[in-house]
């Protein structure tokens, strides 16, 4: 390796992505063309640095199976930071292999890190926290760089941010922030400090007997944890402080009636305003009441392990079990787009596919619809045409979005 591109991997190592171009920019040799590529990707310049490293990778010759695999990792970290989720992670895992059995234990990571940030963005929590537990160990000897260390970090972070273990995320966040510090990246720095903010803006509206006020993650987690009967509108489901979770997310119309009993308790509430708000009719009829009845019916079977519910001359009402309270935890935004919102709310350029990906269930169609209804409101908007499409929509400030990301696990 010669001096200038010894020079240029340095000053990329350090995040100085200009003075690598510096060095490198008028050079078209397969490790010029690579370190153009990563010193453009951290300028922000995506689809150039996915060029520039495809064309690195087939100048490298058979013979030159580490430096393709480590063209496939920077690759792999340009998609991600594109968004672009739909390809496989069986290359990249397979270029991690590669790297580590030739000893370069640090690329290596650097391939698992980007497969668990990508489950992580897809709400696969699980597969990511397995991912990040079985990167390979490393030898005792070896020392890693401390942005990957922090990297690793955040991706612990995150998991545990979007699980409401916050006692683990501090931990990760200052293991993060210390590593971030060591390794005197601006970009890390700052992304750790943006996740110690989330710990400390509003995350969901607590309603409760006529009142609402606003929840940090920290007061959720004590929340979910408590005997208080729960109306969970994040995730769409019921939650009692002993373990019990009952989802309602594929029956909306019990999930609205729930919700609307909870937020009037301990009253009750008029059949009439019940048919207005669940139905959404203005107008009800017999047919509308009897299917009330019948909606109710099915909503006191359902949730009869934690509460009851009593019909009153006007209404119903709801009786939970064992004199618990009742709470509504409302997210900080309303609306039925409020998963996408979330996703946006990264300030990052996202393809409608990737859109529907993250959103587990979600096609396309469903996801092109809520986007027309989101841009007509003027929440997001769009750049470029036909498959070059990118939905984008300004980062959100004053509370995190981190309970409206979609496919989240319920808390355990």
């Amino acid at each position: 390796m010669d001096s200038l591109i010894s020079a240029a991997a340095r000053a990329l190592a350090a995040g100085d992505a200009l003075a690598a171009l510096q060095r490198v920019a008028l050079r078209d040799d397969p490790p010029a063309l690579a370190l153009r590529g990563i010193a453009m990707a951290q300028l922000g310049e995506h689809p150039r640095a996915r060029d520039l490293l495809r064309r690195a990778a087939r100048g490298f010759g058979a013979h030159e199976a580490v430096a393709r695999a480590r063209c496939v990792v920077a690759e792999a970290e340009v998609a991600l930071a594109m968004r672009d989720l739909g390809g496989t992670s069986q290359t990249l895992l397979t270029a991690a292999a590669t790297l580590q059995a030739h000893g370069d234990s640090a690329n290596a990571l650097q391939g698992h890190l980007v497969a668990t940030r990508t489950l992580i963005l897809l709400g696969r929590l699980n597969d990511a926290s397995a991912a990040l537990a079985n990167v390979p160990t490393l030898d005792a000897n070896t020392r890693l760089p401390p942005s990957l260390v922090a990297v690793a970090e955040l991706a612990a972070a995150e998991i545990a941010l979007r699980s409401l273990r916050i006692g683990a995320a501090h931990t990760a966040l200052q293991r993060a922030e210390q590593a971030a510090h060591q390794s005197g990246v601006p970009a890390l720095q700052a992304e750790v400090a943006h996740a110690h903010a989330l710990l400390q803006q509003p995350a969901a509206r607590h309603l409760a007997q006529g009142a609402e006020h606003m929840l940090r993650l920290d007061d959720v987690a004590a929340l979910l944890a408590s005997s208080t009967l729960v109306v969970d509108a994040c995730r769409h489901g019921l939650r009692a402080g002993d373990g019990q979770w009952l989802p309602l997310a594929r029956r909306p119309v019990l999930f609205a009636l729930a919700r609307a009993l909870a937020t009037a308790w301990p009253g009750d509430v008029d059949r009439e305003a019940l048919i207005a708000k669940v139905f959404r009719t203005r107008h009800p009829d017999e047919t509308h009441r009897a299917r009330l009845r019948v909606e109710m019916g099915r909503l006191r079977k359902l949730i009869a392990p934690l509460a009851g519910v009593d019909a009153t001359a006007r209404g119903f009402a709801l009786r939970p079990h064992d004199g618990r309270d009742v709470a509504v935890l409302a997210p900080p935004l309303d609306g039925e787009q409020g998963a996408l919102v979330a996703l946006l709310a990264d300030g990052a350029a996202w393809s409608t596919s990737a859109l529907a990906l993250a959103m587990g269930d979600s096609s396309q169609r469903t996801v092109q619809r809520a986007l027309a209804e989101l841009e007509s409101a003027g929440r997001v908007r769009a750049i470029g045409q036909a498959r070059a499409r990118r939905w984008l929509a300004a980062p959100l400030v004053g509370f995190t979005t981190i309970l409206l990301l979609p496919a989240a696990q319920p808390f355990a």
